[in-house]
């Protein structure tokens, strides 16, 4: 772990470093309070042994600073103090040090003291992983694995609202495949829902890594197109109906044709909406329009 040691007595800074040098830790010093807080703005270190006695800003000031600034991860700090009143630890305790160790101390006890910090630091760091996971996990479609409707609709507002703001286009495909019900009556819907991860596998294949693709619900997919302009849109589209049309999916032959092939809606902002919601229903009303115009196309709202 890198740790940052604080203090304005040189042979006091060197005495901890050793120890936890030996102990396996990277060492940053820091000569005090001010020097220390430039550091930590540059690199937010996990862990921070501080005196609370300095001439310019000093550990209490250094402690309250960092745990009012922005940081992702959390900074376990450890309070040097020759103080041992009671009523001095529970005000560095009230203002943000996680633990505090009297002057002159023990090697064994700073070893056990940063031990305790590491051991917080690392369950934290576990739980916030676990924490990411859940919400990714939340995010998306238990079958495809592509993103869900929940996150396709804060994701399009997102981008319309970044579109917006910078004057960039936008567009937006909403999919439904063709006789898509014909397939599940041939084969069955465990057969069905296999074709729609591989259909997952292949529409994720084929737009941009910026682009993102969710599943809308049964067998609708959107996909969202940022920096993309009406023309290009249609030609994404096309790409798309064209690599899945040509894709060998398992007993598609069932399907007039003896392909598996979509209906694409396309609308772009800010031709086509005011707001996320028009914006999908303008692209819906194109998808209708490419079903009952014999399906198997891309359609432009108009």
């Amino acid at each position: 772990m890198k740790i940052l040691v604080v203090d304005d007595e040189p042979g006091l800074r060197w005495i901890v470093k050793t120890q936890l040098t030996r102990l396996g830790h990277e060492v940053v010093e820091a000569e005090g309070g001010e020097a220390a807080w430039e550091l930590w703005q540059r690199e937010a270190f996990p862990l921070v042994v501080t005196d609370w006695m300095m001439p310019d800003i000093d550990g209490l000031e250094l402690v309250r600073r960092i745990r009012t600034a922005p940081s992702l991860n959390y900074t376990y700090i450890v309070l040097l103090t020759v103080r041992t009143d009671k009523s001095d630890v529970v005000t560095g305790l009230e203002d943000g040090a996680d633990d505090y160790l009297t002057k002159p101390f023990d090697a064994g006890e700073l070893q056990a003291r940063v031990a305790v910090g590491s051991r917080i630091l690392s369950m934290e760091t576990r739980l916030r992983e676990s924490l990411a996971q859940q919400s990714e996990l939340a995010a998306r479609d238990s079958l495809t694995g592509l993103f869900n409707r929940r996150k396709f609709n804060t994701h399009l507002a997102d981008e319309i609202r970044r579109s917006r703001r910078y004057n960039r286009p936008l567009a937006l495909i909403m999919i439904d495949i063709d006789h898509f019900k014909h397939y599940n009556d041939a084969y069955g819907h465990v057969q069905g829902d296999h074709l729609l991860q591989e259909l997952a596998k292949v529409l994720a294949h084929s737009v941009r890594s910026t682009d993102f693709v969710a599943r809308y619900g049964g067998e609708e997919f959107v996909i969202v197109l940022p920096e993309t302009n009406k023309t290009c849109s249609l030609l994404a589209a096309e790409k798309i109906r064209s690599a899945v049309a040509t894709h060998p999916f398992p007993m598609s032959g069932s399907q007039p044709g003896g392909s598996l092939t979509l209906s694409m809606g396309v609308a772009s902002y800010p031709e086509d909406m005011p707001d996320s919601e028009v914006l999908v229903e303008r692209a819906d009303q194109a998808l209708y329009q490419a079903k009952q115009t014999g399906r198997n196309r891309a359609v432009m709202a108009g």
